[in-house]
């Protein structure tokens, strides 16, 4: 599959926090035949297996985003909302959002510019209605909306909003496709609700019940005149090799491996080291008893903002990596 023509379609696929139908509809259609089983669990978490006589091997991606969701319509027909997944007003203000069913609309406040920093209650979502009335034919309560911003490839490099985590899925996708043999049980899942508390990738590592495990995921670039250090990964040096982030702390054995295999590989690698956030990685460590997890990233600028750039090559340095890892004979601790 073409890489930025399927990110593109990825990005632009609805799939706010625990209303990931769309997107997850998108991504089963693109594993299919890749996959001896396609499955959708409870929590909608999406769980393509490709059958192997090793140990079972849990490789794994986040599809939901953060978003909004309506929780009042006013008279005059603007939207009040709370926000999904933690984006605050400073992020939504003056942002262009879209629902599933296409409407879209621009986020502002109701104070003036320069009176103070607004709240998210001070919030409200534009739809062009002029009524209550109007806009009810076009959105209800508990209709869900995320940033709408289409992307744009510039060299190697790609704008858009929701490559967090979108970008890490067509990483999984891309392993799929690009598998020569699978000797070890290979679970690809790509999980829902991650932004409201790692839930589902919670029961999806609980029924996969791996030996060993992988999670694809942005990491804060480390390469921008603002960056505070949280992180250590650059734009176009490679796929990240997770050593922590704020939930986990990786297996010693799946950091070395994973280094050993880029460096016997020459696939370039840096390490990661990201101090402030969560990733489904930390979830999945402690499954039952214990699960072998380690994380291969990709560096994204401006992680969580209505537009993100991450480099195709880190891309493709992902997907080199994560193929050579599923392919390696692996046995269990």
């Amino acid at each position: 599959m073409e890489l930025f023509e399927t990110l593109s379609r990825l990005t632009a696929a609805h799939g706010v926090s625990g209303r990931e139908e769309e997107v997850r509809a998108l991504l089963a259609q693109l594993a299919q035949p890749y996959c001896d089983e396609v499955r959708t669990d409870v929590m909608g978490n999406l769980i393509c297996r490709r059958a192997g006589e090793g140990p079972r091997v849990m490789l794994s991606a986040h599809m939901d985003t953060a978003g909004l969701v309506v929780s009042h319509i006013q008279e005059e027909g603007y939207l009040r909302f709370s926000s999904v997944g933690g984006l605050t007003a400073r992020q939504l203000r003056g942002q262009s959002v879209r629902f599933a069913n296409g409407i879209t609309g621009v986020v502002d406040a109701a104070t003036e510019k320069g009176e103070k920093e607004p709240a998210l209650s001070d919030l409200y979502l534009d739809i062009g209605a002029d009524s209550r009335s109007e806009a009810e034919k076009l959105v209800s309560l508990g209709d869900t909306a995320a940033f709408h911003v289409p992307a744009r490839q510039q060299g190697e490099r790609v704008l858009s909003s929701g490559l967090d985590d979108r970008a890490g899925c067509l990483v999984l996708l891309l392993v799929m496709e690009a598998l020569k043999s699978a000797p070890n049980d290979l679970y690809f899942v790509f999980t829902a609700q991650s932004r409201v508390g790692l839930r589902g990738v919670q029961t999806a590592a609980y029924a996969v019940d791996p030996a060993w495990a992988v999670v694809v995921s942005a990491t804060a670039a480390d390469d921008t005149p603002q960056a505070d250090h949280r992180g250590s990964c650059a734009l176009g040096r490679g796929a990240g090799v997770k050593v922590m982030d704020g939930s986990v702390i990786c297996h010693p054995r799946a950091v070395e491996l994973l280094d050993r295999l880029a460096e016997k590989h020459e696939i370039p690698v840096q390490h990661e080291v990201y101090k402030a956030g969560r990733s489904d990685a930390g979830a999945v460590y402690t499954t039952r008893v214990g699960v072998i997890t380690g994380g291969v990233s990709f560096p994204v600028r401006h992680l969580g903002a209505p537009v993100e750039i991450a480099d195709l090559n880190d891309l493709r340095r992902c997907v080199q990596l994560l193929q050579v890892f599923a392919e390696s004979e692996l046995s269990d601790l």
